[in-house]
């Protein structure tokens, strides 16, 4: 690695005979010096110096949770299979519970009048990208376009302001969270997952979204079938824990 090279010539640097001599000549002050240097490049050596963004730091930027003290937020990332989403609009209906569903544009383009009816239904829309793409592997401007090229019809197609951005596959970067940063919205991801896009189980479903469930958390889900067909037990499962289905930003902005 090259800054263990610069470090490796740096020691040399130190140690030769020349730099040696001189300190001998020059007494107490040079070998406060020469000490000083290689104590630098053994911090340097256990310590390298990170220029990119941690790990750490980009999920500070996340979103996982709200702060809800009996609400639950049902996330629906919406790409495909409509006619389960107007079941699913059917059941979050019978037991008056309310969800945020991201939505993909180019599923959106194709789906208008299923895209206007969340909206009729009182629930919320998020962004989900355009295209479905892996934004961890995009630009920041790659990333600003196709968050906006989603928000744009979105917006023109059901006139609600779009503010939350779900990434497909939960797939992020410094770039992503620069680029929802520049169009002033929030990333949000999941704090469990029902992976229902590839359990096709109805049961696991609903104890993935159900076990230790508590207040404030983000369930991810999906609109399939086996989804639709757990989810009038799921809401009922709340309830008896005292719990509300609510929409991520009520959960962001509600302590009560």
């Amino acid at each position: 690695m090259k800054i263990f090279a610069n470090l490796k010539k740096l020691k040399e640097k130190i140690f030769s005979k020349k730099t040696v001599l001189k300190v001998k000549k020059n007494g107490f002050a040079s070998n406060l010096i020469l000490g000083f240097l290689i104590l630098s490049v053994a911090f340097a050596c256990l310590y390298p110096i990170n220029r990119n963004a941690t790990a750490g730091s980009l999920e500070e930027k996340i979103i996982r949770k709200g702060v809800s003290l009996d609400g639950v937020s049902l996330m629906f990332n919406v790409y495909s299979d409509t006619q389960s989403v107007y079941k699913i609009l059917d059941t979050l209906e019978k037991h008056n519970a309310k969800a945020t569903f991201f939505i993909g544009g180019c599923w959106a383009d194709d789906n208008v009048d299923c895209l206007k009816k969340i909206v009729e239904k009182g629930h919320e829309l998020g962004n989900h990208g355009y295209f479905h793409k892996d934004h961890s592997t995009l630009s920041q401007a790659e990333n600003v376009k196709e968050i906006s090229l989603c928000t744009r019809f979105v917006e023109k197609a059901t006139g609600k302001e779009i503010l939350l951005f779900a990434p497909p596959s939960g797939a992020y970067d410094e770039n992503t969270l620069n680029a929802t940063e520049t169009l002033k919205m929030k990333t949000i991801l999941w704090s469990r997952d029902t992976i229902d896009w590839r359990d096709k189980n109805s049961a696991l479903v609903y104890t993935r979204a159900t076990k230790n469930i508590s207040a404030g958390e983000f369930v991810l889900m999906h609109p399939t079938e086996h989804t639709a067909l757990a989810l009038e037990d799921i809401l009922n499962y709340y309830k008896s824990c005292s719990l509300r289905a609510i929409t991520v930003s009520e959960n962001l902005q509600d302590g009560g």
